[in-house]
């Protein structure tokens, strides 16, 4: 395993991270999800990404059951606050209120003191940015955060954030966590320059654009039952975007590219997204610990110049790059 900064941070993160957003507490039962944890932890892994929102809570307590008797210091653990954790209208958003509250939950369900890191899980257009990012000032003062860190925000919604903390003396974010792989890439127009110019580090997720870079769905075929594409409680909503003929084609041809570099797909895919000098982790999930194990044989690998232009020419016209798909809900879900 290798290890990065965290944006302009002197935090140190795993260039691979694990993360359980469609698995624990839902898809996987906690044995398997448990094995996952310690196959991450057996191959280098100390970066664990969650969120309180992930299996209404359940995702978070089975994590920290997991990572149970790890020294603590030896961990990077991330969670998010904003989408709704109860039914009452102070249970969401990013008020001082819900970010209090939800904290302490997570801290509770992770059985730690602190995370690393607390991610804006969207932007919040019902709570001024002032009072979101004092919360989390506070939150770092006391101990309870190391780090604050957004995530899905657009780029003039990440600027704002470090205008007010640098007139307010207040923590400013390190990190943002976008969807990001070889198919969407919508980040790269305008997010990452200034990530770039303010010492802001991608997290992404989805590197392998919910299973798709593996090359598993084809064209003119019905996905594998049991798959993410088709499980409705599990992903297939946001799967949907690449199961297209066309995207799904392309993808079969960059098999015998992953073929002469030696690596599986999956590899392939989580290597291209480390290329990008703004991206300190991508985040792998697993619902088997063999998917861990391969998709970490992706750290360190170095794609040359030729490579990342084959992978261009091949997927052309299907990767989506317009900024403007970067949205948080303008009302509270």
């Amino acid at each position: 395993m290798e290890f990065r900064h965290l944006g302009r941070s002197g935090l140190m993160v795993s260039e691979i991270s694990y993360g359980n957003w469609l698995t624990h507490g839902s898809q996987v039962e906690e044995d398997a999800a448990k094995q996952c944890v310690q196959a991450a932890l057996d191959e280098g892994i100390t970066t664990f990404d969650t969120a309180d929102v992930y299996a209404g809570t359940k995702a978070e307590e089975v994590l920290g059951r997991a990572l149970k008797g790890v020294r603590r210091e030896s961990l990077e653990i991330f969670t998010k606050v904003y989408w709704p954790t109860g039914k009452g209208p102070n249970d969401r958003g990013l008020s001082r209120k819900h970010i209090t509250e939800s904290i302490h939950g997570s801290l509770r369900r992770l059985q730690t003191d602190y995370v690393d890191l607390y991610q804006a899980h969207r932007f919040d257009y019902e709570t001024p940015l002032e009072e979101t990012l004092k919360t989390f000032d506070d939150l770092v003062r006391q101990g309870k955060v190391l780090y604050v860190g957004v995530s899905e925000w657009s780029a003039p919604q990440i600027a704002e954030a470090l205008k007010i903390a640098d007139q307010m003396g207040f923590d400013r974010i390190v990190s943002n966590q976008p969807q990001y792989s070889m198919l969407w890439r919508i980040i790269e127009g305008e997010i990452v320059p200034l990530c770039e110019r303010e010492g802001v580090g991608q997290i992404v997720w989805s590197p392998i654009a919910q299973g798709v870079l593996t090359g598993k769905y084809l064209p003119g075929q019905a996905p594998p039952e049991g798959s993410r594409a088709t499980d409705k409680a599990g992903g297939a909503d946001t799967i949907a975007r690449f199961m297209n003929d066309d995207v799904l084609t392309k993808v079969q041809e960059l098999k015998p590219i992953a073929a002469d570099l030696g690596l599986s797909m999956a590899q392939l895919a989580v290597a291209w997204v480390l290329q990008n000098p703004n991206v300190s982790s991508a985040i792998v999930g697993a619902s088997r610990p063999e998917q861990v194990r391969d998709n970490v044989k992706a750290a360190g690998v170095k794609l040359d110049a030729d490579v990342m232009k084959r992978i261009d020419d091949v997927l052309g016209s299907v990767v989506e790059r317009d900024p403007a798909k970067t949205v948080s809900p303008k009302q509270r879900p």
